[in-house]
């Protein structure tokens, strides 16, 4: 799926209760930015902010407070981050579920996502592990971006749909927290 585009997930999909979310990636040779690059998640409302810094999903906080939401420990599949949402528990007041991909502070600054050869975002159903969309691969398109929102899955008419987004910051996890009220 291109950037923009969507699907109904639920709809489509009668009956579906669950989804994994995978992010996988080819760094080559640049051990340093495939050890520092993190997956994260945000659980945001109709304004697009986070509900909470604890509606933050990643390596230090690996789930919601509502369990709705867990980042995996060990990825299948090809993946090397994924997290598993259970759309029947998501509390009724987040609307949308925001992955991003992002480069750790520390070792890998002078890093960029543009030295990534591939990267992408698939939905799998949690049910039996079958792939249901992909993204596109936006390893060819990105250059300075730092952070990557990379897909939601959003509520729309009762419905779980899901959007690829493809949107890059150049600073990093401070450019994400300041678009989703995150205090990092």
């Amino acid at each position: 799926m291109k950037r923009g585009a969507n699907v109904a997930l639920t709809r489509e999909i009668p009956g579906l209760t669950g989804i994994v979310l995978g992010v996988r990636w080819n760094a080559g040779s640049e051990s340093v930015l495939n050890d520092n690059l993190v997956m994260a998640t945000i659980l945001a409302d109709a304004d697009n902010r986070a509900l909470s810094d604890a509606h933050f999903v990643f390596f230090n906080q690996l789930a919601s407070p509502d369990l709705s939401v867990q980042q995996l420990e060990a990825a299948l599949g090809g993946d090397q981050e994924q997290v598993e949402i259970d759309l029947t528990a998501v509390p009724e007041n987040v609307d949308r579920i925001v992955v991003v991909v992002y480069i750790n502070d520390g070792p890998a600054q002078r890093r960029t996502l543009g030295q990534l050869r591939s990267l992408e975002l698939r939905v799998l159903n949690l049910a039996d592990n079958t792939e249901l969309v992909r993204s596109e691969d936006f390893g060819p398109v990105l250059d300075t971006e730092t952070a990557l929102a990379l897909g939601e899955v959003y509520r729309h008419a009762g419905d779980w749909k899901f959007r690829v987004l493809g949107q890059g910051y150049t600073k990093g996890i401070a450019g994400i927290a300041a678009d989703y009220g995150l205090s990092l």
